[in-house]
This record gives structure tokens, sequence and C-alpha cells, in this order.
């Protein structure tokens, strides 16, 4: 609480003196911590990006562990066709939730297919700095003038990819 002092301001001719109480500034209490909104983005949500590389070094960790100890390890020893078909079924997942509209539902599936995304990586021997050089390389460019760029993987090959 602040303290009040007394001051005594001198009067002009033919006023009397007056005396003024004036409020001095104290130690002020440090404001409470924001708290933790799982709605707003870094740097007000603890949790970030990093957690990603983590899980990628736990994966990796994991590719040689026992499939009866680690859900990684067992899908690693199951084959490229299971991760990649795992990873698949949680993309749908993913998809599903974001177009019924269920955020909480959406944040878990994408935890899911990041998770698995992952796992497809140490599979296919990918390192994370591979993924984010080729982001950086992309950054700043349009998507449209990007995806025109790229070479035709299967010439002679039409797909259904949607332009």
């Amino acid at each position: 609480m602040a303290k009040k002092a007394e001051k005594t301001v001198p009067a002009a001719p033919k006023e009397k003196a007056v005396t003024v109480k004036k409020k001095t500034a104290t130690a002020k209490a440090k404001p409470a911590a924001p708290k933790r909104d799982v709605t707003m983005p870094p740097p007000f949500n603890a949790p970030d990006a990093r957690v990603l590389d983590r899980l990628w070094a736990t994966v990796l960790s994991r590719k040689d562990a026992n499939p009866n100890e680690s859900h990684s390890a067992r899908l690693l020893s199951r084959g490229t066709e299971k991760v990649a078909q795992k990873f698949g079924e949680e993309a749908v997942e993913c998809v599903i939730e974001a177009v019924a509209g269920n955020k909480t539902a959406l944040i878990g599936e994408s935890a899911d297919v990041l998770y698995h995304l992952l796992v497809l990586w140490v599979d296919a021997g990918l390192r994370p700095e591979q993924v984010w050089a080729e982001l950086a390389r992309r950054e700043g460019m349009s998507g449209i003038a990007e995806k025109a760029a790229r070479k035709p993987a299967n010439i002679g090959f039409p797909t259904k990819k949607i332009p």
C-alpha cells in the first residue's frame, strides 16, 4: 500500500498556504505468471516444436529395441508397408476430425499423425533436418510457383492428385 506524504505548498499573495497530500510509491507485488492457455501459440504456451526433435530421438533410439517393450519398435519391426499404413490411418482420422470441426480430437489426431510421420522418417532413414532444410528452401516462395517448378516424378503415369 502506498504511503501518504504531506507537503506544504506556498500560497500565492493574498491566499493561505495549502497542505497537499501526495501518494508515494512503495514496492509493488510481482504480477502473477500468465495462466497456461492451450489455445495461445508460443511464447505464451511453454511447449514448442522442439518436442518433435525429442520425439524423433526417442523413436530413433527404439529402432532396435524389443518390439514387446516399445510401440515404436513394434511398428518398425513390421516393415515399411505397415509403418506407412499406420501413418495413413492416422492422417485420415485427422482429416475426419478437421472436417467435423472437433478441435479437441483434431489436436489428439494431429499428435498421432506427427508421431507416425516420425516413425516413417526413422524407417526411411530420414533425419528431421533434411525436412527442415526443404521447408527452408521453400520459405517465401509461392506454393503455386513451387509446385509448378517441380519436375513430374512419373512421366507417362498420370496421377489423380488434386492440383
